[in-house]
């Protein structure tokens, strides 16, 4: 075997403290190199060039590149040789940078350890074979979860492309969080304004299929062939017919639970349509409160129904689909602010969230657009905004920015003076962070064109004198305890994971975080993908984000799909298990143990059971391998003998003779 290695200065990266031609005349000595050679940037056009000439000048067998993650560049590098008339998997690529220079101090020792993982890597290279991808076809279909303002935006793009797409959401109507807003800052403009028509849009596309009321109930299969089923929960309404004409709402006698869509400043009558622009405009049953489901009794909205559409016999149903791809647009929920004793927990009628603050200020809200105190409905003329409520507090185990907290609150601030010309606001904020377009000069404005008083400290408690909150908090910039008599308090609360998220990636195969939140499968370079090839995130399941950003991502979310669609063929990733049936015995540890559904049992022409594995759904990650008993089962590009030599050559035989 000829075997080329090539070792990448990065420029000081690397160099600052690997003495990296040392490194490369070090491997010159190693079994089958016949040319080594470092390079200032080895990923650069003009270094793979020179890997290029090299293989084809040293006629080469295989390559090593000793520079930076495999994570960033190992693909990179794979086509290179490809282009040079290599396998890509006659390629190994030695990580000297995060795991040397960056983490050692003395180049002597660093220099040892760059050429020992070189080593190592050559040994592996020695072992490997030429693998061989297969090619299979796509189905042409999209499955987009969430109907917020990212999942629409993906949608409308991913249909916009030509292709079909599947939108489920599991409340009654799509429009997420946004739907629920009265203005959108830095703009100040209509929320539903905006929108409303993206909504429309949705429900008008002809190749887009709309599913609300529904979630996730299993995914099986494949990037470019994955089988859906979704699970569309029971409405009792027949939606075929139903016309949205409001008049079962109208009549209907049972109005005790809470209003959902109103965070719960209202009740609901048992049969609703949650908003005025909602979509789809159909009326649906909430089966706990409903006297006809609960008590056996009532069924009036069945009597005035004039299309005969209610349907107290409606069972779930399930729906199987077969789809390309999978965009994850499940957003975020509001952090819990109970768990904060100081503010009342949930004592004072008075103290309400930002997205409640929300719904008094809309014209579609419980007060038609009309500002007034929960306990007694009168108008506040002091009103006071505590913002980082369960982000930045470690106590909470919330120590990240929600990062659209400071932006919202001074757009209500704002609105708050318009509505009531005669107000104050107050505002106790931690840092302001407002690093968009246009954001900074928006809170500036608040606070100089509208009055806001803005007081650097945290809230130590709220507690009520009167009729009125007093806040008590802390100006650190006064350096003084400040106590503000308030007539209602609004709390900036953060944004937390949507609730089933982690349930979610379970199905799907997709990690969260320590939060929650879905993982990206490269906070840069690959910012909408996740490690599960065919799934993309869009929006705020990722993190939080305001709408901006997540309209952005939902389009890059879309444009992944479409470019993966696209193509008439995919390749999946030959480095996967392989099953050997003369050692296998059909225990079944491997199918139990297997992350991915992977490898199904199966039968030999004897009857015997053995384990097979799937080729396009196993995704490599070797939990089978280390699994097996009988270690009959090997990862391609990852066998036991390849991962030994590497071992070998780190710490060779004869440095544990002294211990025999």
């Amino acid at each position: 075997m000829r075997i080329g290695v090539f070792i990448c200065h990065c420029g000081s990266n690397i160099a600052g403290t690997v003495d990296c031609p040392s490194v490369a005349a070090t491997a010159l000595t190693y079994p089958d190199v016949v040319f080594s050679t470092d390079t200032m940037y080895a990923c650069s056009e003009p270094g793979q060039d020179a890997i290029i000439q090299a293989v084809k000048d040293k006629n080469l067998d295989g390559v090593v590149v000793a520079s930076c993650t495999p994570r960033m560049h190992e693909q990179t590098f794979r086509r290179a040789v490809e282009r040079a008339g290599l396998n890509r998997y006659m390629f190994e690529m030695a990580n000297i940078r995060e795991h040397v220079s960056w983490i050692g101090k003395t180049k002597d020792l660093n220099t040892g350890k760059a050429s020992e993982l070189v080593r190592m890597a050559v040994e592996k290279l020695r072992r490997n074979r030429p693998l061989m991808a297969k090619r299979f076809e796509t189905t042409k279909r999209v499955l987009v979860i969430g109907g917020g303002v990212a999942g629409i935006q993906a949608a409308l793009d991913c249909a916009d492309g030509g292709q079909e797409v599947v939108l489920i959401e599991r409340e009654q109507s799509i429009g997420g969080k946004m739907a629920k807003l009265d203005k959108t800052f830095p703009t100040v403009d209509c929320s539903s304004c905006v929108l409303g028509p993206k909504m429309v849009d949705i429900a008008q596309h002809p190749n887009i299929t709309l599913y609300t009321c529904s979630e996730l109930e299993s995914v099986g299969g494949y990037v470019g062939n994955f089988q859906v089923t979704i699970r569309r929960k029971a409405t009792y309404v027949d939606w075929t017919r139903c016309t949205g004409c409001g008049l079962c709402v109208e009549k209907c006698p049972s109005r005790k639970m809470p209003d959902p869509f109103n965070e719960n400043l209202c009740n609901a009558p048992s049969i609703n349509i949650p908003f005025p622009q909602a979509i789809p405009k159909k009326a649906a049953i909430n089966a706990a409160s409903c006297l006809m489901l609960t008590k056996g009794k009532c069924g009036l909205c069945a009597k005035v129904c004039p299309v005969k559409c209610i349907d107290f016999e409606q069972k779930d149903e399930l729906v199987n689909v077969d789809v390309g791809a999978i965009v994850v647009a499940t957003g975020y929920d509001l952090f819990d602010w109970h768990k904060y004793p100081q503010y009342g927990e949930g004592r004072y009628k008075d103290v309400i969230t930002s997205l409640q603050y929300e719904r008094l200020l809309s014209a579609s809200g419980p007060t038609g657009g009309h500002i007034k105190r929960p306990s007694d409905g009168k108008e506040p003329k002091n009103v006071v905004f505590i913002q980082c409520v369960g982000s930045r507090d470690k106590s909470v185990n919330r120590p990240y920015c929600s990062g659209f907290c400071c932006m919202y609150t001074a757009k209500q601030a704002i609105l708050t003076k318009d509505h009531i010309p005669d107000s104050q606001s107050y505002v106790f904020y931690m840092d302001i962070r407002s690093p968009g377009k246009l954001y900074d000069e928006f809170v500036r404005r608040a606070m100089e064109e509208y009055g806001a008083q803005y007081v650097r400290g945290r809230v130590a408690m709220i507690y009520p004198k009167g009729d009125k909150l007093v806040v008590r908090g802390a100006d650190t910039l006064a350096g003084t305890q400040v106590e503000v008599p308030a007539d209602l308090v609004v709390l900036a609360v953060g944004a937390e994971s949507a609730k089933g998220a982690v349930q979610l990636g379970e199905k799907l195969r997709v990690a969260p975080d320590q939060y929650g939140f879905f993982v990206e499968s490269h906070p840069k370079l690959k910012p909408v993908e996740t490690n599960t090839a065919g799934v993309f995130l869009a929006g705020a399941c990722q993190g939080p984000k305001d709408i901006p950003a997540s309209v952005g991502q939902g389009s890059a979310a879309a444009s992944k799909v479409l470019g993966l669609l696209s193509k008439a063929m995919l390749e999946s990733d030959p480095a996967v298990s392989r099953v050997n049936p003369g050692r296998c015995v059909g225990c079944g540890k491997c199918i139990q143990t297997c992350p991915f559904g992977a490898i199904k049992a199966v039968q030999d022409r004897f009857g015997n059971p053995k384990a097979e594995v799937i080729d396009t759904v196993c995704q490599g990650c070797g939990i089978c391998t280390v699994t097996c008993p009988q270690g009959a089962i090997q990862l391609e590009h990852f066998t036991d003998n390849q991962i030994l030599a590497e071992v070998n050559a780190l710490c060779p035989p004869k440095m544990f003779a002294n211990f025999e």
